[in-house]
């Protein structure tokens, strides 16, 4: 399965990249352009979760479960490719409910533009991990490690980042609510 699952994961990879690139665009402009690249984010990012959810399942089955629950590599990667697939998957639920008003505010531009960089990031590291359980280290390896993250070692949440998730938790709804009344 080990083939298929490395096969597979690149187009996952392909339509998160695009779409963070759509992002980036669409954020910054309202030209003809990223209109047009806007109107294929959401079926971008749908194909993304399609192909992302097969791809985490083949995963699954290229090595034992306890193999990758007893490794930290393993442990790192399957968390990392969890949250990439969640992230991205709300990521698009989002775009597709809330639909092109999205981008009618800078601040909603803002927003979209770090969404868009923060999957970036996940999806980098994620491939990073993948890519050295496939047996092809990265230079990104020496830059996690810069930041305090040893990818041969389980990854934990500094406290610090805890209180920072929880204050992120509370504001998001609050930024929501806020947003929708000056709407």
């Amino acid at each position: 399965m080990g083939p298929y699952h490395t096969m597979l994961v690149h187009f996952p990879i392909a339509f998160w990249v695009t779409a963070t690139v759509i992002i980036f665009v669409r954020a910054v402009s309202s030209g003809k352009l990223a209109l047009a690249f806007d109107r294929v984010l959401v079926p971008f990012l749908f194909l993304g979760t399609l192909t992302g959810i097969a791809a985490w399942f083949i995963g699954t089955l290229v090595w034992p479960a306890d193999t990758l629950q007893t490794s930290p590599l393993g442990r790192n990667h399957m968390m990392a490719a969890s949250w990439s697939l969640i992230y991205w998957t709300v990521l698009m639920l989002m775009r597709w409910t809330v639909g092109p008003a999205i981008w009618d505010s800078v601040l909603n531009r803002v927003i979209m533009l770090l969404l868009g960089g923060l999957g970036g990031v996940l999806l980098i590291i994620t491939a990073t991990i993948g890519g050295h359980l496939a047996g092809s280290a990265t230079f990104l390896t020496e830059i996690l490690r810069m930041i305090g993250w040893e990818v041969y070692a389980t990854f934990y949440l500094p406290n610090w980042m805890l209180v920072v998730l929880v204050a992120l938790i509370v504001l998001m709804p609050v930024l929501a609510l806020f947003g929708r009344r000056s709407a």
